[in-house]
C-alpha cells in the first residue's frame, strides 16, 4: 500500500518512521520547505522528534500533488485549525475518492464547530473517512514504548484494514465503530489536560487532579451523549485512557499550557515561544460553543475558557468551580 501522510510534526514523523518499518511505502509531506529540506538531509526532525532517525525510504518532500498522488491511504496529522486550509488545496488537485482518508488530528474546528471527519466531508465530498486516537505521546511510540491506540470508522472493512497496518509488537491497534465518540474523546480531554496544568501550576497535589479527571470525563461524556456518541467510548482508550495520559505527561503540550498560566503567565505568553500545536487552547473555544448549542453542563470546560479567552484569574476559576451549587454525583 502506498501511504502519504500529511504533516510533518512530531506524531506525523512518528507514523512515517513506524510505518516505514513495516516495510510500506511513505510519503512524509511537510507545508515548510526548510524544515522538509533539513529532514531530507539530516534524515532527523529536529524540530519535533530530536534524536530519532527517519529511515531513508521514508520520502519527504513539501510539494502535496506529489504526496498524494496514487496513494490509497492519506494520512491528515495536520492540526485542526490548519486542517480545512489543506483540504482546499486537495480539493485543487487530482485526489483520489478511492482512498481512505485517516485522520490523526484531535481538535473541533473553531467557528463551525465541527469534528475534523465533519470538516473532510464538507471539503473533499463522500470520501472514507477513519480515525486513529488514543494515548500517544509520540517520542514514546518512536522509541518503540508499548502503546495502545483505537481506529473508528464506520466501515468494519477499513477498519480491520487499518488495524492490520499499524498494528505492531508495541503498537497494539483496536477498533470501534463510534467515530463520534473517538474523536470528541480525543478532542475535549485537552481542555481537562489545561485544568490540571492550572492545577499543578498553583502548586495543588493529587486530590485536586484526580477529581478534575473524573469529573472532566463525567463532562465529555454528558457532551458525547448530547451529541449521538455511545457513552462506553469514553470510558475506552480514546477516552479515558487518552485522558490520563494528556493530563499526567511532562510530555504533555496542554499540560505544560496550564501549568504556566498557573504560575502567571497569560496566553499569549505561553504559546509565543511554543514549536507545537496545543490543540486544547481552540478546542476550549469550540466545545464552549457546543456545550451552549446541546445545552450541555460543562463547567470545567466553562472555567479553562474563561480563563483562557476572558482573562479570569486561574485562582477564582477554581473558587467558583469549588462553590458551585451542591449536587449528587
Amino acid at each position: 500500500m502506498n501511504i502519504a501522510i500529511l504533516g510533518d510534526g512530531g506524531w506525523g514523523t512518528t507514523l512515517a518512521i513506524l510505518l516505514a518499518r513495516k516495510k510500506f511505502k511513505v510519503t512524509l509531506w511537510g507545508a515548510f520547505r526548510q524544515n522538509v529540506l533539513y529532514m531530507n538531509n539530516k534524515r532527523v526532525n529536529a524540530k519535533f522528534l530530536p534524536q530519532i532517525k527517519i529511515p531513508k525510504e521514508v520520502e519527504i518532500t513539501d510539494n502535496l500533488e506529489t504526496a498524494i498522488r496514487d496513494k490509497e491511504l492519506i494520512i491528515l496529522a495536520i492540526p485542526s485549525q490548519y486542517m480545512r486550509g489543506v483540504l482546499k488545496k486537495i480539493k485543487l488537485l487530482q485526489y483520489s475518492h478511492k482512498a481512505v482518508y485517516l485522520s490523526v488530528a484531535k481538535g473541533i474546528e473553531i467557528g463551525s464547530l465541527k469534528r475534523i471527519s465533519e470538516v473532510i466531508n464538507s471539503e473533499l465530498g463522500s470520501v472514507n473517512i477513519a480515525v486513529l486516537s488514543g494515548p500517544t505521546i509520540a517520542y514514546e511510540v518512536a522509541s518503540g514504548i508499548p502503546t495502545v491506540a483505537v481506529v473508528a470508522s464506520s466501515s468494519k472493512r477499513i477498519r480491520k484494514q487499518l488495524q492490520r497496518i499499524f498494528m505492531t509488537k508495541r503498537f497494539r491497534i483496536y477498533t470501534n465503530d463510534d467515530l463520534m465518540g473517538v474523536e470528541l474523546g480525543g478532542s475535549l480531554k485537552n481542555i481537562i489536560a489545561i485544568a490540571c496544568g492550572i492545577s499543578d501550576g498553583l502548586g495543588f497535589g493529587t486530590n485536586a487532579k484526580a477529581a478534575i479527571l473524573a469529573r472532566g470525563l463525567a463532562e465529555i461524556s454528558r457532551l458525547g451523549q448530547a451529541m449521538g456518541a455511545k457513552v462506553n467510548t469514553f470510558s475506552g482508550i480514546s477516552g479515558l485512557g487518552d485522558l490520563v495520559t494528556t493530563c499526567i505527561s511532562t510530555h504533555s503540550r496542554n499540560r505544560f499550557v496550564g501549568e504556566k498560566i498557573g504560575k502567571g503567565k497569560t496566553l499569549k505568553q505561553v504559546t509565543r515561544h511554543m514549536q507545537m500545536v496545543a490543540e486544547g487552547v481552540p478546542t476550549a473555544k469550540s466545545a464552549y460553543g457546543l456545550s451552549l448549542k446541546y445545552k450541555v453542563d460543562m463547567p470545567i470546560t466553562k472555567e479553562v475558557y474563561r480563563v483562557l479567552y476572558k482573562n479570569k484569574p486561574p485562582l477564582k476559576a477554581l473558587s467558583d468551580l469549588m462553590l458551585r451549587k451542591s449536587k449528587e454525583e
